[in-house]
C-alpha cells in the first residue's frame, strides 16, 4: 500500500514541497524529470510548473502530467525537524 498526497506546494528550483496522508512532509525534486518526455519538459516553464495540484492522491499539472505517490514518496527527502 502506498501514501497518497494531501497537499502539494511548489517552490524555487522546481522542488515540491508534498504532505501524505500520514501527514508527513517531504520534498521532491522535479529537475531530473523534465527532461523525460514532452509532457514533462513543458514543466520547464515555472507557470505551468506552478499549476501542480492534488488530483486523485497524486500530483498532476494543468498539461495533464502527472506523477505517481508510489514514485514520489521513496524518491523524495524527509524534511528535518
Amino acid at each position: 500500500m502506498y501514501l497518497g498526497i494531501k497537499e502539494v506546494l511548489t517552490q524555487e528550483n522546481y522542488n515540491l514541497l508534498l504532505t501524505f496522508e500520514n501527514d508527513e512532509k517531504r520534498i521532491f525534486d522535479m529537475k531530473p524529470y523534465l527532461d523525460v518526455g514532452p509532457v514533462f519538459k513543458e514543466l520547464k516553464n515555472i507557470e505551468m510548473f506552478k499549476t501542480a495540484r492534488v488530483c486523485f492522491k497524486t500530483i498532476a499539472w494543468a498539461n495533464e502530467a502527472d506523477i505517481d505517490p508510489e514514485v514520489l514518496y521513496p524518491l523524495s527527502s524527509a524534511i528535518k525537524n
